[in-house]
């Protein structure tokens, strides 16, 4: 397999491997063995790389923009040619399938030359002042060491869309990957030193001290960004802990997706976009749907053609030829699956297709119809490949249904009624709305969500903001 050669299990400080005093094992859950043993570092080593973080720092903020541009480039173009082995890595260890994860590398990768681009463009402005001797403008200039912090469902994209834009605002970056899967962040580590990145702008520190080091990102007063994508609790946690130094935090969390279907929607294009925003990484991803809402005219029809189509998934191991569905992470993502469904039956629930263990950590695609909203289903996210359908009558019932969660990342709808789009759009309570639409991301768009799903923005113009400070500068000039 050519993903050995980007296979390491060292963590990455200050441009050396460290091995650590101990190691954990990184397993791949399709198959239950172990892929490598990576370094478990102490919470001193994770201080240590703080440390590096900041004394280069002050060297590489007053580095020149094309600079930090051509080293984005260099980047990206080591990314697409090593694209076979990173995919590999990406489904060893987090089971996804192949297909899946070369689309992620060509996603995430994407992030990366969109950043070294925008980089070029943090512009200032200058604006009237009050009096003729003095001129006003303003500078951006990077925020300074940012902790970043990424789940185990996209191993790369997570990444990339944290450090690129860190890159181009001349930031400095200590990232600490998931447990599950840090050997696609340590592959993107080995490619940034083949960049020739300095030593230092980049450390990758590995672990499963999860609170411990969690805590020491977020606390250390040398970290004045904090960049976290992971679960709504652990988040909640971060931001608490990062105000006693009142840091900069972005945070994208939790979800519960609507999919809205109405009467007067292409069914085609409806199935399709649902195929695509539910069972992409067999539904572990956080923009997936959670919640179909479907209108009571065509809720036989479309369940039955969505249905038909969740039949045709091929689940396997993702290095398989074929496969479409991997495994769930964990013992514990399996067993959340099957309580959500369980208990969507016991509260009067129908299965159309689905809803069984294979074997191992392997669900089988499940769809669900005529599931009440007082279910788990309907208020927790699934993080699975169960598709849940709730009968809805008015415009305004589904809006309401919508709405209702404390949740608030991405919502996706289907009507070919352009009036009734742009209500809805409005009215949906959601940081992405696909409109006609299930494939919603993409580097050029802010990524990110609104109530309990979190803060700031990833991607676009607005994902280079979050590392940067604005600076305000009043020049006194000679009376003329």
């Amino acid at each position: 397999m050519n993903a050995k050669r980007l296979i390491r299990g060292k963590a990455f400080i200050n441009g050396r491997w460290i091995e650590g005093t101990n190691t954990f094992d990184v397993v791949n859950p399709a198959s239950d063995t172990v892929v490598e043993k990576v370094a478990n570092l102490t919470v001193t080593e994770v201080h240590d790389a703080v440390d590096a973080a900041y004394k280069v720092w002050s060297s590489f903020k007053i580095s020149d923009t094309s600079q930090r541009a051509s080293m984005l480039e260099r980047w990206y173009q080591l990314i697409m040619e090593h694209k076979r082995e990173l995919a590999e890595i990406i489904t060893l260890e987090s089971g996804k399938a192949l297909a899946d994860s070369l689309g992620e590398v060509d996603y995430g990768a994407s992030f990366v030359l969109w950043f070294a681009e925008e980089g070029k463009r943090a512009y200032g402005e200058t604006m009237p002042a009050p009096k003729i001797s003095n001129r006003i403008l303003t500078i951006k200039q990077g925020v300074g060491v940012v902790a970043a912090i990424t789940p185990w469902n996209f191993p790369l994209a997570m990444v990339t869309r944290k450090i690129a834009p860190a890159i181009a605002a001349g930031c400095t970056v200590v990232h600490r990957p998931a447990s599950q899967t840090p050997l696609t962040a340590l592959a993107l580590a080995i490619l940034s030193e083949k960049a020739g990145w300095p030593a230092g702008v980049l450390n990758v520190v590995t672990g499963t001290d999860s609170s411990g080091i969690g805590y020491e990102l977020s606390t250390n007063p040398l970290i004045r960004k904090l960049s976290f994508t992971g679960s709504t609790s652990v988040g909640k946690l971060l931001m608490k802990q990062a105000a006693d130094n009142v840091k900069k935090v972005s945070l994208e969390l939790g979800g519960n997706a609507p999919f809205i279907v109405f009467e007067d929607a292409d069914m085609d294009a409806a199935v399709e976009g649902a195929m695509f925003a539910k069972f992409r990484n067999a539904g572990q991803t956080c923009v997936a749907i959670n919640r179909f809402l479907v209108q009571d005219s065509i809720f036989d029809k479309f369940s039955e053609r969505l249905a038909d189509a969740v039949k045709a998934l091929h689940v396997g191991n993702g290095l398989d030829d074929g496969v479409q569905i991997g495994p769930m992470i964990n013992k514990n993502g399996l067993v959340k699956v099957q309580e959500h469904v369980a208990d969507a039956i016991d509260k009067g629930a129908r299965i159309l297709t689905g809803g069984k263990v294979i074997e191992g950590l392997f669900y089988e695609p499940t769809v669900l119809v005529n599931v009440p909203e007082n279910s788990l289903i309907a208020k927790e996210e699934t993080f699975g490949p169960v598709a849940s359908l709730f009968r809805f009558t008015t415009e305004e019932e589904a809006i309401q249904m919508a709405n209702d969660t404390e949740f608030g990342l991405a919502a996706y709808f289907y009507s070919n009624d352009v009036h009734r789009c742009w209500r809805v759009a409005e009215a949906i309570e959601a940081g992405m709305v696909g409109v006609n639409e299930g494939r919603i991301s993409f580097a050029g768009a802010p990524f990110g969500g609104i109530k309990e799903s979190g803060v700031g923005r990833e991607g676009s113009r607005y994902g280079l903001d979050e590392y940067q400070e604005i600076k305000y500068i009043n020049f006194g000039m000679a009376d003329r």
